[in-house]
């Protein structure tokens, strides 16, 4: 199961829609609100209500719904260059064994935010969050420390061209 995201313009929050979730969840109405929220996750019930011809409680309540059912989360979206995290990378791993184990043990560690079983000539590709090319160094031995892991390689990001969370609610 995967998560979708989606980061308003001024990068405040973003909401996450939850691949393969109870879709019985989502009718038309709440994918209106799900829209609403991933344009600015803290616009008020009331506009929201507005915008989809709901009262302000009905669409409390669908929201709490929405979030109870893991269909979405509304979380806040840092920028890691401005909280002293200057070094990003994507790192392909080959592993050996159980994938679904490995690929728990990498979700556990803090500075991994992004875990994903693949396809192709990696098993999992994780992106990773460092302060410097020495706690990228240090990291990439804690990876490849996991038992199963084969190997590791790592895709230094130099200059990010684009990131959006804009998916939608087809």
């Amino acid at each position: 199961m995967t998560n979708r995201q989606h980061e308003n313009s001024n990068g405040g929050r973003r909401v996450a829609v939850r691949e393969g979730a109870n879709h019985a969840l989502l009718d038309d109405v709440a994918k209106q609100i799900i829209e609403q929220l991933q344009e600015d996750g803290r616009r008020p019930y009331a506009t929201i209500g507005k915008a989809v011809g709901l009262s302000e409680a009905a669409v409390r309540q669908r929201v709490q719904r929405l979030l109870d059912s893991g269909v979405m989360q509304i979380v806040a979206v840092t920028d890691p260059l401005q909280l002293g995290f200057n070094r990003q990378a994507m790192i392909g791993l080959r592993t050996d064994g159980d994938l679904e184990a490995v690929a728990d043990r990498l979700a556990e560690l803090d500075e991994v935010d992004y875990v994903v079983i693949t396809a192709g000539s990696f098993d999992l590709l994780t992106e990773v969050v460092c302060r410097n090319d020495d706690h990228l160094l240090e990291i990439l031995q804690r990876l490849r420390a996991v038992p199963g892991v084969l190997s590791t390689e790592a895709f230094v990001y130099l200059k990010l061209r684009k990131q959006t969370y804009t998916w939608g609610t087809a």
